[in-house]
């Protein structure tokens, strides 16, 4: 298929959806309709070599920031591996059970941005998770001396997309059944060059995703490869 023709069906696409919102308002949350989903319980405080370290306290959001985050999402976790080694991951996982136009996903370009950080890098690869091939993003967030990669994809519904447009598809399929999708943002960051930090978040995704249930990886990496 040619980029034009791709283009074509894509602008379609966005043309039955906002004819078919007029007759068919998505009403139905896929989030009430399976296991609730508990962050907490969901992700281990010990894993392979990775253990919470209770001495670092995650960065926060601005209040205004929070505030927002907390109207699209229904829970958030923090956390700050450390391994062995003394190596440090931060990890962030974020839910939310309605992802319509009215409550999408927040980004952590945005998020970093807000808070004072340079994007120096963006980038789409695709991780090999040991379960399957998924799209994620990749970040090089400053801010003064602080140099922070970033790993982060996005799993919509069961489908884990890192661009709009396969957000907008996402959303569109669920629509035109009714259906509300849910969401959950997952992304690992740590100091330093982006050289060693990227190695060490996917050895930290791979050991993450080994110790978790199939279901529960599910809802983190989705079904979908590349």
């Amino acid at each position: 298929m040619t980029a034009i023709n791709k283009n074509l069906l894509i602008g379609l696409a966005m043309i039955v959806a906002v004819c078919g919102g007029v007759v068919l308002k998505p009403t139905k949350h896929i989030a009430d309709q399976g296991p609730k989903v508990n962050l907490e319980s969901m992700i281990p405080k010990q894993f392979a070599d990775w253990k919470i370290d209770e001495s670092i306290i995650p960065l926060q959001p601005d209040p205004e920031r929070l505030a927002l985050l907390n109207k699209i999402y229904n829970q958030m976790l923090s956390r700050t591996y450390i391994n062995k080694r003394g190596e440090r991951v931060m990890l962030s996982i974020a839910y939310g059970g309605d992802q319509s136009d009215s409550m999408q996903v927040h980004k952590p370009e945005v998020c970093y941005t807000g808070q004072g950080f340079q994007i120096l890098e963006v980038e789409i690869e695709g991780l090999d998770t040991g379960y399957g091939v998924i799209p994620v993003k990749k970040l090089v967030a400053q801010m003064g001396g602080r140099l922070e990669p970033i790993i982060y994809w996005i799993n919509i519904g069961g489908t884990v997309a890192v661009n709009s447009i396969k957000w907008k598809l996402v959303r569109l399929k669920y629509g035109l059944t009714g259906k509300v999708p849910d969401g959950m943002l997952f992304r690992v960051s740590s100091l330093g060059e982006k050289a060693s930090a990227y190695p060490l978040q996917e050895g930290f995704i791979k050991a993450l995703l080994q110790s978790i249930t199939p279901e529960n990886r599910k809802r983190l990496i989705g079904t979908t490869t590349l």
